[in-house]
């Protein structure tokens, strides 16, 4: 981002996650002033979250707070400049704290679809009531652009391949999904209110170093290494169109720069549901090239130079057979398509796995 990052002051929500923890670094590298919040949940392994907060608080310009999204009065504390401030160890910046923030990267949700089965509050207080926190302080303090996480899911019972943003979203399968087009909603309308420029991007299958343990990749590696049987859905008949970590970042630190502005020639005679009359877009991150799971495993089988146990089940409540992602608008107005082949992706993935679990 050069000179101009330097005056730049972020705020990451998420930070300690895996897309939060790589933008930040990204960030952080390219000199911008970053705010992390995170509020280090226990629905995976608080352990690997730490790590990564751990690299992020070595930069002096990184302020972390613990926080959590869906506390009203501590988002407004952080919008308004008036938290106590958990500088890195190497800072002493305390004043940034009182600036507005220039963008916010708003990437903390309670993830994954089969958990939403079973645990379908939780996405309702981070999801939603977190959603509108952030909102609500975005619109308070003038934040000039709001670039936010959705998701593949939100595409449902759709099967006309590949998705795209222009096709209608009326039908999602799982609460998650649910919320996430929620997102999308509650955005346009602060977008069409208060002219906030909001932008969603719907991610498909993020993988990668420092990925989340209950993804596939992480589950299939640490059960073929310990001699354990993988589960194995639908029958092994899906496809999805994993994107890796680097792309998912190269893509949104794009967006941020692109300020969505009014499609002149929306019409709500004909509406289109990937633009509108505000200054409101989405876009897909994907790589645009589904892969059959029985590849994704054979290639994770072979860096491992082990196979793997498969039991074959039927396909999960909440899940889809296959996702596929349409990128043209995010090449047409970014530049962009991600492209980094899944054998290359696996193998830096499954390098960092052995590196950070010790395995010999």
């Amino acid at each position: 981002m050069g000179e101009d990052s330097m005056n730049k002051r972020v705020l990451v929500t998420g930070a300690a996650g895996f897309i939060g923890f790589h933008l930040s670094k990204r960030l952080l590298d390219e000199g911008s002033r970053v705010v992390g919040i995170d509020n280090l949940n226990a629905y995976y392994d608080v352990n690997l979250k730490k790590a990564r907060l751990a690299i992020l608080k070595k930069y002096d310009n990184f302020t972390f707070h613990k926080i959590d999204i869906a506390k009203r009065t501590a988002i407004q504390d952080l919008f308004g400049g008036s938290l106590k401030t958990q500088v890195s160890p190497i800072t002493h910046h305390a004043s940034r704290v009182t600036k507005s923030f220039d963008t916010v990267v708003h990437l903390a949700a309670q993830a994954g679809v089969r958990y939403s089965i079973t645990n379908p509050y939780a996405y309702i207080e981070s999801n939603i009531a977190g959603f509108i926190n952030i909102l609500e302080g975005c619109r308070h303090h003038k934040v000039k652009h709001l670039v936010y996480a959705s998701s593949s899911s939100v595409y449902g019972a759709n099967t006309k391949m590949p998705f795209s943003i222009h096709h209608n979203i009326d039908h999602p399968v799982s609460l998650y999904a649910a919320t996430k087009k929620a997102n999308e909603l509650m955005a346009h309308t602060y977008s069409s209110l208060y002219k906030i420029p909001t932008t969603g991007l719907r991610f498909f299958t993020v993988y990668g170093p420092w990925g989340r343990p209950d993804m596939a990749l992480f589950l299939f590696t640490r059960a073929i290494l310990e001699g354990k049987p993988i589960d194995v859905f639908n029958h092994g008949k899906m496809q999805r169109d994993f994107t890796y970590i680097d792309d998912i970042v190269e893509g949104v630190v794009r967006v941020m720069k692109k300020t969505p502005k009014p499609n002149p020639s929306w019409s709500g005679d004909a509406p289109d549901p990937g633009t509108s009359y505000a200054p409101y877009k989405v876009y897909n991150i994907g790589n645009n090239n589904p892969v059959e799971l029985m590849t994704f495993i054979e290639t994770i089988e072979k860096f491992l130079g082990k196979k793997a146990k498969k039991k074959l089940l039927p396909l999960q409540a909440g899940d889809v057979p296959a996702t596929y992602a349409d990128v043209d608008d995010l090449m047409n107005d970014v530049g962009f398509k991600p492209a980094t082949p899944i054998e290359e992706g696996i193998r830096r993935f499954v390098d960092w796995y052995m590196d950070y679990y010790r395995v010999r």
